[in-house]
């Protein structure tokens, strides 16, 4: 089987969008690894695959991680499909709605190839993260091989701890990352931020993303990672996020308001494979 992609990618986290909306798309675990490969196959942190949209949305999204399990959302790479999309004639006014498993999103192509995505309202209650804990908690705490560790969780449509650092160069990001995705209090695994406060409106930020490990950048994780910032008091509601792969800009106002994220995406080449 031949699939026509493009590949793409937003501050260098790098995705294979399958347009799978004329003519269905179906990946098995074998071939999300093959793809995602970058010595065997195209190379890739996430396989974004494309389907009809329902219910208002312009496209649908199935999110596939390099092991071939699934995510429920990506907010780098609904950058990028915002502007295939649109490149593709199927955005109104520079305008989508792409469904996600984790929810709906609503993004407008600003030029430059920049884009701003509004990524839904962060939910924090143990059963929507998912979570194991009796009751919601400012923060919570676990024991590691590598020590007691505190975070704060939180759902982007996606699972993320969120834990601050006094420097994320020295941060443990290799060790700590994979102890937590695998520890019993997060049933579905989990996304760890590593954030470093630079002041009120700056910050800095390595996550380590289940089924992928540490990226270039990670939008939900950025968005998840400033959320927690206000919470504890130390951001203002437009904060700029440096990532390794390049910087993003997060807004959030509180309460039951939505989480904007702004950043670029980039396309790179299309090309056929056959699996």
């Amino acid at each position: 089987m031949e699939y026509a992609f493009t590949k793409m990618h937003g501050l260098g986290n790098d995705f294979v969008i399958i347009d799978g909306i004329a003519r269905p798309v179906s990946l098995n675990v074998d071939q999300c690894r093959r793809i995602a490969d970058r010595r065997r196959g195209i190379g890739c942190d996430q396989i974004l695959v494309l389907d009809p949209g329902t219910d208002g949305a312009d496209a649908a999204c199935r999110v596939y991680n390099p092991d071939g399990s699934e995510a429920g959302q990506c907010g780098n790479g609904a950058r990028c499909i915002a502007r295939y999309l649109c490149e593709s004639g199927r955005g109104a006014d520079g305008r989508v709605r792409i469904a996600f498993k984790g929810g709906l999103v609503e993004a407008a192509l600003l030029g430059e190839s920049r884009v701003r995505v509004g990524m839904g309202v962060p939910r924090f209650a143990p059963g929507d993260i998912p979570l194991r804990a009796d009751e919601r908690a400012d923060s919570y705490r676990v024991t590691l091989a590598h020590g007691d560790v505190e975070f704060r969780a939180l759902s982007m449509g996606n699972p993320h701890a969120v834990i601050v650092v006094p420097d994320v160069d020295a941060a443990p990001v290799a060790a700590i990352g994979p102890q937590l995705q695998q520890h019993g209090i997060f049933p579905e695994g989990v996304n760890v931020g590593f954030l470093q406060l630079m002041g009120r409106d700056r910050v800095r930020l390595r996550v380590y993303e289940r089924g992928a490990g540490e990226t270039q950048a990670c939008g939900s994780g950025a968005c998840a990672a400033v959320v927690a910032g206000r919470l504890r008091g130390d951001l203002d509601d437009k904060v700029e996020v440096q990532l390794k792969g390049g910087n993003l800009v997060i807004e959030w106002s509180g309460g039951t308001g939505p989480v904007w994220m702004t950043g670029p995406a980039t396309k790179v080449f299309e090309g056929v494979i056959e699996i």
